[in-house]
């Protein structure tokens, strides 16, 4: 059973990771953390740390880990199979009707609407997984700061970043 639920976690994640890589990140948090307590909160924070580092999609990423973790080889195997399914029938059916329907204003508009849904669930995940503890150290601001800083304002790639606040968090410490 335990199969079958991680490929239907991971299947829905798929289907409904619209919006790029960051997007399923607040679906796959309420299903393997808080539904299933597959991972723990902080367990999910090392992972998505984790996996940043690594080349490949986060998705991919994750379904590895989890179905790693929780049913080895098969549990791996299947979670990517799930997560994979998804995009892949989206594509094959968004490239057949794409050109006919892409300048009409109402899927324009869908679209948009998706991008802001999406952004809100990135903001309210953020601050979820944020310890606010961590804001009364001046410390952990200027990472938080100079990382948005870097990341929004030049074209310094993410994994710069997070290896940066790593080793500015071992020589600076709590």
């Amino acid at each position: 059973m335990n199969l079958l639920i991680l490929f239907l976690v991971f299947l829905k994640i798929g289907f409904f990771a619209i919006g790029g890589a960051y997007s399923f990140l607040p679906l796959l948090e309420k299903d393997i953390v808080v539904k299933y307590q597959w991972l723990t909160n902080e367990e999910f924070l090392d992972v998505l740390g984790m996996v940043k580092i690594f080349p490949g999609a986060i998705s991919v990423k994750f379904a590895t880990y989890t179905g790693y973790k929780i049913a080895g080889i098969p549990g791996l195997v299947i979670t990517n199979l799930g997560n994979f399914i998804g995009p892949a029938i989206f594509i094959f059916l968004a490239s057949k009707l794409y050109s006919q329907f892409k300048d009409l204003a109402p899927v324009k508009d869908a679209f948009n609407m998706i991008q802001l849904a999406v952004f809100a669930m990135l903001i309210a995940l953020a601050f979820q997984l944020l310890n606010f503890n961590q804001l009364r150290n001046i410390n952990s601001i200027l990472i938080i700061a100079g990382s948005f800083l870097l990341f929004y304002f030049t074209k310094c790639h993410p994994v710069f970043i997070i290896l940066g606040a790593g080793v500015a968090g071992v020589f600076l410490g709590r």
